[in-house]
């Protein structure tokens, strides 16, 4: 009996750690490595993954796992105390992003509803791979941290309500009104449960199973409460992705917050790998051999104005240059779930089919770039400290109460 999704982990398998031996020896992170392995391994090239939906799967699991953690490594105290980071922060950067896009698109002859939903593509920066970089970097509860963290979160909860805001542009007709009453509805429920969660049915549950004093019995819980969540969320409409996330501040105060992390690590970090193999896999190389300048001068273009926006954003929030730098490149790129709402745009016509390729392009091009732009950010800032830069700009104006100078 043959199994294909098992010859497809053996092929990803083998060629990661072939590439990223190669790639540790030129210090080249291991996400690059990852992103290269889809490309080879991916339809466009080689073609050696058969069954890339079971490659899509794994990857789910593995940004489950990914948010799962952050959401262990913060607390619900925490995320209250950035909520105006998430909520204007997070509206600021989203909006002027989108709206940018929106007239360079118009620029190029888009029509008004493509060029407003590329503007809302391009908003959306990754959480995978960036609160990766930062996890890894041990800089995710840094000030700098706490904010893109924050926008992130802020990008995150867009993904339902614009799902339904491509249904109006496909459908002007449909009820819009009363999707957004029922997800207004849902959302109070999340809330709710998060709290009632987090303040007693976690606690006491995680302590009558550590008591039982079975080590597998403790993970497997905690296996089950955090897919569980992230079932929930997910019929509810919302991310499976965003769902763990809650799960982790479920848990993140309990005294078991610790053992729970642990346990997981090898699990986030094997998953996780097939998520950015997964992502390599959308790059059509025929077309960007075809469309090499328009495709080069585009990446730039996103990279450069959404880190200029992004940095606008941390100043706002009255970060010091050194964090406005760090903020800004960290959020220059477009993000996973881009993917999901550029699928449904192309499926109902709102993107053309050579503008649906333009964008898988630069999406994966600017991911591949990131782990070396956010290499540079610190390096760059004291480069830029080296001038007579304002003080107003040097040391951060107008500081929200709860972000802290970096």
């Amino acid at each position: 009996m043959e199994i294909p999704i098992l010859r497809d982990i053996v092929v990803v398998f083998a060629l990661s750690i072939f590439v990223n031996l190669v790639f540790t020896r030129l210090k080249i992170p291991t996400v690059v490595g990852y992103l290269i392995t889809g490309v080879i391994a991916g339809p466009h090239l080689l073609a050696l993954v058969k069954v890339e939906h079971n490659i899509e799967l794994l990857a789910e699991i593995g940004v489950i796992f990914l948010l799962f953690t952050i959401g262990l490594e913060f607390s619900l105290k925490h995320l209250l105390k950035i909520r105006r980071i998430v909520f204007f922060g997070g509206f600021l950067q989203v909006t002027l992003t989108a709206g940018l896009f929106y007239v360079i698109s118009r620029l190029f002859d888009t029509d008004w509803k493509g060029s407003l939903f590329v503007g809302f593509l391009v908003a959306l920066s990754s959480s995978a791979l960036v609160l990766k970089l930062l996890q890894e970097r041990s800089e995710l509860t840094s000030n700098y941290g706490r904010t893109v963290l924050g926008v992130l979160i802020f990008q995150d909860l867009l993904l339902v309500p614009l799902l339904l805001f491509t249904n109006l542009l496909v459908n002007p007709s449909a009820h819009i009104d009363h999707e957004l009453y029922i997800l207004i509805l849902k959302t109070a429920f999340v809330i709710g449960l998060v709290y009632a969660g987090n303040r007693w049915l976690l606690p006491w549950l995680l302590n009558v199973i550590a008591m039982a004093r079975n080590q597998e019995l403790f993970t497997m819980s905690i296996f089950l409460i955090c897919f569980a969540i992230a079932l929930l969320t997910y019929k509810l409409g919302m991310s499976l992705a965003f769902g763990a996330f809650l799960a982790g501040l479920m848990i993140s105060e309990s005294e078991y917050s610790h053992n729970a992390f642990g346990n997981l690590i090898p699990f986030k970090d094997t998953f996780t790998s097939f998520f950015f193999v997964s992502i390599g896999m959308l790059l059509n190389l025929e077309f960007i051999r075809d469309n090499i300048l328009l495709v080069t001068g585009s990446v730039l273009l996103v990279i450069f104005l959404k880190s200029i926006i992004a940095s606008l954003t941390g100043f706002v929030l009255g970060h010091t240059l050194r964090g406005i730098v760090i903020i800004g490149l960290s959020l220059s790129q477009v993000g996973e779930f881009s993917f999901i709402l550029a699928k449904v745009g192309f499926s109902s016509g709102v993107i053309s089919q050579f503008n649906y390729q333009l964008f898988l392009a630069i999406a994966v091009i600017s991911m591949a770039i990131t782990p070396f732009v956010m290499n540079l950010s610190k390096p760059f800032s004291d480069w830029v400290l080296r001038f007579r830069i304002p003080g107003f700009l040097r040391n951060g104006i107008f500081p929200l109460k709860e972000v802290e100078n970096s």
